[in-house]
């Protein structure tokens, strides 16, 4: 069996809408639901990056049955992880344990607005590890003094701790991601559908846990429409990710991105209204092995409709389909 997720996409909506939508999401039978945490967009055609926690806090109070995530927090640059561990574990509360707390190495797009440089991606995943280490720490209450090679934490504690702490999911691009995954993770996330990298987090303490994948999708009764707002706002997302993470501004994107057709974007996300396209599109991150799959609709205007298709024809098509 596979679960369907509904992606809030921070880039592309501001936060009143995004709490609505997910609110909608829920009510349409989404299975869970996760969370952008930006701050650009990719390119300046989306128009948006609210501040993600803020939204979750409200989507927390707002909703009473689907799970929230982060996809995914960066907790070394521009949020100290003593503040992520803080910040996970009241959303675990004001969700009543619907939180998961999805953690990757960040893309400089977001993370140079604090100044310091982008290291080498060596670096960033000696940073990482070390944040997650702390998190793990704080996590289990008590005070924590930390002197590392990339951070210092001072008799911290956290006052509000859930009864169980929030999961902790590791973005994987790679076999050194996918080992940090395996050791320090309770889930693995990757927006590929690539067999290799779960076979990979198994080898390292991975088996067993769940997978969660995530797939851009545009629906429109309109399939020109469709494949047009989806060049104008998504075209980036087929670059990989050794150069989304390296790219500082949504200009730079735009200039990376500038002889992408949109032909191309109609041969790799599924435009349209046929379910069928969007099933088969799901279909590599199943036979892969993935266990959940969220959905990221694009353009955020199209949202309430596509809300409204996915109740009356894409979820009943899909769970046709994967069970």
């Amino acid at each position: 069996m596979v679960q369907i997720g509904y992606t809030m996409m921070t880039e592309q909506t501001g936060p009143r809408e995004l709490v609505d939508h997910v609110v909608r999401a829920e009510e349409a039978g989404f299975d869970f639901s996760v969370t952008s945490d930006h701050y650009f967009p990719w390119l300046r055609s989306q128009g948006h990056s609210p501040y993600a926690w803020a939204v979750l806090g409200a989507a927390a109070q707002a909703t009473s049955r689907i799970p929230l995530m982060t996809y995914v927090t960066c907790p070394t640059f521009r949020y100290h992880p003593a503040v992520v561990a803080q910040k996970a574990a009241t959303l675990q509360l004001l969700s009543e344990g619907r939180f998961r707390l999805g953690l990757g190495s960040g893309e400089n797009l977001n993370e140079h607005v604090v100044g310091g440089g982008w290291p080498s991606v060596d670096v960033r995943h000696e940073m990482f590890e070390e944040a997650v280490e702390i998190i793990r720490a704080l996590f289990k209450g008590g005070h924590v003094n930390h002197r590392g090679t990339h951070f210092d934490v001072e008799s911290a504690k956290l006052w509000d701790l859930p009864d169980e702490a929030p999961p902790i999911g590791i973005a994987v691009s790679g076999e050194r991601s996918c080992e940090l995954a395996g050791r320090l993770g309770d889930l693995v996330i990757a927006t590929e559908p690539k067999a290799g990298l779960l076979e990979a987090f198994d080898r390292h303490g991975g088996r067993g846990k769940p997978r969660i994948g995530q797939l851009p999708v545009c629906y429109d009764p309109d399939r020109d429409a469709a494949v047009e707002r989806a060049h104008s706002q998504f075209r980036w997302f087929g670059s990989g990710w050794k150069v989304n993470s390296e790219l500082p501004h949504p200009d730079s994107f735009d200039a990376a991105t500038q002889f992408v057709r949109q032909d191309d974007i109609a041969d790799a996300i599924p435009c349209g209204d046929d379910p069928d396209a969007f099933v088969e599109a799901v279909r590599p991150y199943a036979e892969a092995g993935f266990t959940e799959i969220a959905l990221v609709q694009i353009g955020g205007e199209s949202q309430p409709a596509y809300l409204d298709w996915s109740e009356k024809t894409l979820l009943p098509a899909l769970r046709d389909a994967f069970g």
